[in-house]
């Protein structure tokens, strides 16, 4: 299990409405396997002009960071030049988008993973997942479900991240 973590960004006013973001890693296929740290992000679908809108609105900020919906996976470890970001220390990711910046609790395996590898896959779902909550444990079963839901799949973006630290 893993919980979320939410981001308001003013749900009075905007389009997005409570941004879910949820941090998971699998688990590994063989005893030596590597484990993959996951960070998803999606919408509740309870913005001001309702899902649809919202679902559009997610779409074109991703547009705008150049992220395109239903592609292969792409690798901004290879680019310097990304307005993606991820900070990874003291049990925190901190994600950072153009029209996003939140910090989210992870667990040690998560931390980690992604220190060890250098790199993180995140998914932005457009499409809503209302069953997602703040604070509230999210089962693997449950989460297995709406990431790899026929729905969600051609909907969303997939990339992977390099990871940062904090230089000392």
């Amino acid at each position: 299990m893993t919980s979320s973590t939410a981001v308001k960004p003013e749900q009075q006013r905007s389009l997005l409405g409570t941004l879910i973001i949820i941090p998971w890693a699998n688990e590994p296929a063989t005893e030596n396997g590597a484990v993959t740290p996951f960070l998803l992000v999606c919408s509740r679908g309870d913005g001001r002009d309702g899902p649809e809108a919202g679902t559009e609105a997610l779409r074109a900020e991703l547009a705008k960071a150049g992220l395109s919906t239903g592609g292969a996976v792409e690798d901004l470890t290879r680019t310097s030049r990304s307005s993606i970001s991820l900070l990874v220390e003291a049990g925190q990711a901190v994600l950072s988008l153009p029209f996003l910046h939140v910090q989210c609790p992870v667990s040690s395996a998560w931390q980690q993973a992604a220190q060890e590898s250098g790199q993180a896959f995140l998914i932005c779902a457009t499409r809503p997942w209302p069953e997602a909550v703040q604070g509230k444990d999210v089962g693997a079963e449950q989460l297995r479900a709406f990431v790899s839901d026929e729905r969600t799949v051609p909907s969303s973006v997939r990339c992977l991240l390099p990871v940062r630290r904090v230089r000392t």
